[in-house]
């Protein structure tokens, strides 16, 4: 009997998927265990396997199309099944809820508005996203298509998009053609002077959007304080050189940092704590979110545990999540659970900046770069390596004290490194 195969939700957040690029067609024999497709959620590019035996008999979302949560995905069954009438159920079964939803939240605003006027505003129809206006030319890909054209060097102007609203997809490009005309053109084109306003626009992906969703529930509901602090790291590159002669060592500034964090975090446990609406919960253990900038944003793989694992295996365990998070390999239970974030822009030459909470965490440590400045040292100018850090607490559950506290025993820990071998 065939089995209908809606959207999964493949993360909590997820509200929203996208079918990155299906990775079997309708005829193909199913195995349980076999990958159907990339579905892209709001924090990665994910696997979905079946959990079904049989025929792929339909397919309900073509590559680069997106579709909400427990939509009708694909249909599994014997071979030559007749899945007519099956579709037409669910369509109407799932608008049919989407009724009652929909009717139940205008209940709920009207309830909530009672004697207030609400003007409803019919939007304007959207413009097809490959339609070439005056004000610009506006290519929308998946993120795999925008892969592989990088790769190829392929420019997705020149590309017609066949997905969904002219969306760019894996086949557009694959079967991409350069017309003669076109390179020869391309060549010898010579700029362009226009008194026309230009501009560039790209759909938000569902990672986008829910970076921009918490990051401002988070700056406009917690009340944020900062903290900076500067740190001699003359000792710290010493010792960092020393380590990493060792065989088969290698440890970063970021690894020697992440590591200080989590052993001043046990000794000022208040910093490792967490905001709710009814409690505050100080945790024991220690797991650090450390921030990575991938394509579509900023995601925070967390390493658990930290405290108790050393610079080598930190700097592994990092590299690891930071390489898988840029392919948009990461698992949603790798990004979730974090209790203190370390975010670091030192390696872009940034020397100081603030962040904003990871909420429902009650800090983040924002990283700068090493700048070699004069510095007064024995009552003498002398050259020295130096960084600043900045702690951005909230005020609800870490007070100034506190924060500082904890700064400072940080700096100990980075200034004399020898102290976290033990």
């Amino acid at each position: 009997m065939a089995e209908i195969i809606t959207m999964p939700r493949l993360s909590d957040t997820m509200t929203e998927g996208v079918v990155a690029q299906w990775l079997k067609k309708v005829g193909d024999k199913i195995a349980e265990g076999d990958i159907l497709a990339e579905i892209e959620t709001d924090k990665a590019t994910m696997e979905f396997e079946s959990f079904n035996e049989g025929t792929l008999l339909y397919i309900g979302l073509k590559d680069g199309e997106s579709a909400p949560v427990d939509s009708l995905l694909a249909i599994i069954g014997e071979k030559g099944e007749d899945v007519e009438a099956l579709i037409k159920d669910f369509n109407k079964s799932h608008k049919a809820a989407k009724k009652a939803a929909t009717t139940k939240e205008e209940k709920t605003v009207v309830e909530k508005t009672s004697a207030k006027e609400i003007v409803v505003e019919t939007p304007t129809p959207a413009v097809a996203m490959s339609e070439q206006t005056s004000t610009g030319n506006r290519v929308i890909a998946s993120p795999l298509a925008k892969k592989i054209a990088k790769e190829k060097g392929i420019n997705l102007e020149t590309v017609l998009g066949t997905g969904e609203n002219g969306r760019v997809v894996k086949r557009d490009v694959e079967n991409f053609v350069p017309s003669a005309t076109s390179s020869i053109s391309t060549s010898i084109a010579q700029p362009i002077i226009s008194d026309q306003e230009s501009f560039e626009e790209s759909t938000n992906s569902q990672m986008r959007k829910t970076i921009a969703r918490r990051l401002a529930e988070s700056k406009f509901t917690a009340p944020h304080y900062y903290l900076m602090l500067e740190i001699d790291m003359d000792n710290a590159i010493a010792s960092r050189k020393a380590i990493n002669e060792l065989p088969e060592t290698k440890v970063s500034f970021n690894d020697l940092v992440v590591k200080a964090s989590a052993m001043a975090l046990r000794k000022h446990l208040k910093v490792n704590s967490q905001w709710f609406e009814d409690r505050t919960r100080i945790n024991h253990h220690i797991h650090i979110g450390v921030a990575v900038a991938v394509e579509d944003g900023l995601v925070v793989p967390v390493i658990p545990f930290t405290d108790q694992k050393s610079m080598t295996q930190i700097g592994a365990e990092v590299k690891d999540l930071a390489g898988r998070a840029k392919l948009k390999k990461l698992t949603p239970a790798e990004m979730e659970g974090s209790t203190f974030t370390v975010s670091n822009l030192g390696m872009f030459g940034i020397d100081e900046f603030t962040s904003i909470i990871n909420q429902p965490n009650s800090a983040i440590l924002s990283v700068g770069a090493i700048v070699q400045k004069p510095v007064v040292k024995n009552n003498e100018i002398v050259v020295g390596n130096t960084m600043k850090v900045t702690l951005a607490c909230d005020h609800r559950t870490v007070d100034g004290a506190t924060g500082s506290a904890f700064l400072q025993t940080l700096k100990q820990f980075i200034e004399n490194p020898v102290t976290m071998l033990a």
